[in-house]
């Protein structure tokens, strides 16, 4: 566990500098987007259920080398075979996403990714909770604060 324990802070840490992914109605409040969207994730679920086949990657083969010594005798080393890799792949989940974002747009949503604000853009601004989603532009990025929450920040807009 020890051991995990680095790797499992410097996941997080990166995970906090990638893009904000979420369904967008200008003018909708956060709650109602949030609900909605696990509202469509259940749907989904039903629709196209988790489907998971186990597969594995081809083998390979590594051929033996060849090493001769200074008096000219050579010898060989026998190949091997390394067994693929075995993975688990939901055959459904490129399904169940379409479904969940057609249910979303039905609903007037539609999918947007963020990112991350740089410093300069975080420093100018007070660190508010964002309650309603408010216009975007191709300036817009994002804050996430220790709790899961965010603030969208439009720069060039007020509020």
């Amino acid at each position: 566990m020890k051991s995990m324990l680095p790797t499992l802070v410097c996941l997080l840490t990166l995970s906090a500098c990638g893009p904000l992914s979420l369904y967008y109605r200008e003018g909708e409040s956060v709650s109602r987007m949030q609900s909605e969207t696990t509202e469509c994730r259940v749907q989904a679920l039903k629709d196209a259920p988790v489907a998971n086949q186990v597969r594995q990657s081809p083998p390979v083969y590594w051929p033996g080398r060849s090493y001769c010594d200074g008096r000219g005798r050579c010898y060989r080393t026998p190949g091997w075979w390394e067994p693929g890799r075995i993975y688990t792949v939901d055959v459904n989940k490129g399904l169940r996403d379409t479904v969940e974002a057609q249910c979303m747009a039905k609903k007037g949503f539609r999918p947007v990714s963020l990112p991350p604000c740089k410093q300069a853009v975080k420093s100018r601004v007070a660190a508010v909770r964002t309650t309603t989603l408010p216009p975007l532009n191709s300036a817009s990025c994002f804050v996430k604060f220790d709790d899961g929450s965010f603030q969208i920040i439009t720069p060039g807009q007020t509020g």
